[in-house]
């Protein structure tokens, strides 16, 4: 069962990594977070802009992910979405940086409400997930800030610190996202 301290630690995570991403974002122009790296691969090519859509598409399915497993007991989460941010991916470059960081801090915000209505038994729960396996609700949730950090890293041209460990191996082709 998460404690309190487990709790606090990882809101404080989620705000500090999304912090950083966010005012290493501000000092981009339009122009520069428009600009994909030449160099990247993966999701390492997209432009910050793209980046910061694709952040609001996975908060959304992280989110998805844990509804589902509190709601259910230990399910697949293989074929459940979240809802479709107003900015998606794929019309990153129609939106300013200001509308994209927008829409990251509204989703934050109702994730950040989802936590503080769960018991800490429920961060115990699980749900299984092809590319990633079966994880816990706080897994799940650790995920959001990795996932951050790992993004800060590309925006900012670094090799990430963090990588995610997917069932399999290797990374799935996430160009488009989160399938619909």
């Amino acid at each position: 069962m998460a404690s309190q301290e487990d709790v606090r630690q990882l809101i404080e995570k989620m705000a500090a990594e999304r912090d950083a991403l966010l005012a290493q974002v501000d000092s981009l122009s339009e122009a520069e977070a428009a600009r994909a790296p030449l160099d990247g691969e993966g999701e390492a090519q997209w432009s910050p802009k793209q980046q910061l859509a694709h952040l609001a598409e996975m908060e959304t399915a992280y989110r998805a992910w844990v509804e589902k497993a509190l709601a259910e007991d230990d399910p697949s989460v293989d074929d459940v979405r979240g809802e479709r941010p107003a900015i998606p991916l794929e019309r990153a470059h129609e939106a300013t940086v200001a509308q994209l960081v927008e829409q990251l801090r509204e989703q934050r915000a109702v994730t950040l409400r989802l936590i503080e209505g769960m018991t800490p038994e429920q961060f115990d729960r699980a749900a299984s997930q092809r590319m990633f396996g079966r994880l816990t609700v706080l897994q799940w949730l650790r995920s959001y800030y990795r996932h951050d950090r790992m993004h800060r890293d590309q925006i900012a041209g670094r090799e990430p610190e963090y990588r995610p460990r997917f069932v399999g191996g290797h990374e799935p082709d996430q160009r488009r996202g989160p399938r619909r």
